[in-house]
């Protein structure tokens, strides 16, 4: 091989590692603008409790719960809480003033119940036991 096809094939191998390296860096920040808030929690969504200033989102992966709440409307800070409980444990809580989100809360539920509550300024929800 001559230098002229190794300065070609090194030349190309750089521009591939530079366009490789830009779209690593651009495509997180893209991937949460698309997939929003909620996919702070790992596995699959099984529930969504909607109330009047936002909805918390539920997901379950392996013997795990998760849950996050969000606002109807994100902007200005305000109360919000999120919280799981598995049946016969304490709750995990997450509650503060925040604009996107509170969570995401995670428990080890097995197989059993969890009760899960959340909170957008004065409105708020609260599940019941699920997921049993």
């Amino acid at each position: 091989m001559d230098t002229g096809a190794i300065r070609r094939r090194t030349g190309l191998g750089v521009a591939l590692l530079t366009a490789a390296g830009l779209l690593a860096l651009a495509a997180p920040a893209d991937a949460r603008a698309a997939a929003g808030s909620a996919s702070a929690c790992a596995g699959r969504k099984v529930r969504t409790l909607p109330f009047a200033t936002g909805a918390v989102h539920v997901y379950k992966r392996g013997g795990y719960v998760c849950a996050v709440t969000l606002p109807e409307d994100p902007g200005p800070r305000r109360s919000m809480s999120v919280s799981v409980q598995a049946r016969g444990n304490r709750p995990v809580v997450d509650k503060g003033r925040y604009s996107h989100r509170a969570g995401p809360v995670t428990v080890h539920a097995g197989q059993r119940c969890v009760w899960v509550k959340g909170a957008v300024g004065q409105e708020s929800v609260s599940s019941g036991w699920i997921l049993c």
